[in-house]
Order: structure tokens, then sequence, then C-alpha cells
């Protein structure tokens, strides 16, 4: 399998990721999406309203190079076109995974992603507030 498709199981798992048009919207209402993708065979209007709902929360929105069957495979969830990262390191994972694969795509926006949010490669959400203890 897929390393990206791997480290989205592992979202899922960790619960975050929000899976479906529906589940989507509402982690993006909520301002828990970090990075907003669309499958690359799901329908316009649902590539419209992933783009709305990354606009309304200032996540990065992309569409990705795999299919719905792909996606369903992975999260357990029938065939989704659209899927939120909820974690921006987990998201900035992802699209650096990506990257690899087309840098001209997915670089710029890894690094928007990573501009946004303070998160480095090498850093994740729970150790970087962490406070230094004094020796």
């Amino acid at each position: 399998m897929d390393r990206n498709l791997q480290l989205l199981g592992i979202a899922r798992k960790a619960g975050l990721l929000a899976v479906g048009a529906e589940s989507v919207s509402a982690a993006a209402r909520a301002g828990k999406a970090s990075a907003v993708f669309s499958a690359g065979d799901a329908s316009d209007g649902a590539k419209r309203r992933a783009s709305r709902d990354s606009e309304f929360c200032g996540a990065v929105y992309s569409e990705i190079p795999y299919t719905k069957f792909e996606l369903g495979n992975v999260t357990g969830r029938g065939s989704p076109g659209t899927l939120a990262i909820l974690d921006p390191g987990l998201a900035g994972k992802f699209l650096r995974g990506l990257a690899e694969g087309c840098p001209e795509r997915y670089g710029k926006m890894a690094d928007l992603l990573a501009e946004r949010t303070g998160v480095r490669e090498g850093n994740s959400k729970n150790t970087a507030g962490k406070r230094r203890t004094a020796q």
C-alpha cells in the first residue's frame, strides 16, 4: 500500500480524519480542518464544496491523485470524494509525501501549511508547546 494512504489510515484510527462531505464541512465550520482534499474522480460539485470548506477555515485544499475507491479502502467509509486531515503535523507529512512524487504541485502547499501552522518536519502539535525543564 502507498505510504501516503497508510498515513491516512493512521489519521483515521487516531480520530484525526474527517471523511465525506458532511464530516469535512462540520470540521471546517468548527475550525478543526488543517487540510482538505478531494479524490481525483470526485464530482465537480464535491470539489467546489471542499474548496469552499477549506477557504472557510483557512485550510489548504487540493485534489489528490487517489480515487474514491482507494480512499474508501483506507477509511472504511464507502467511496468518499472528500476528506480533511485535522492535525497540521499529519497534514504536512501527507503533503510532503505527495510532493515527493509531484513537487511542482504539492511542494508549495506543504510549505504553506508549515508556514501557517508553525509545524515543521519532525515537529508535531503535541511537542511544539512543551516547556523545557531546568537542569
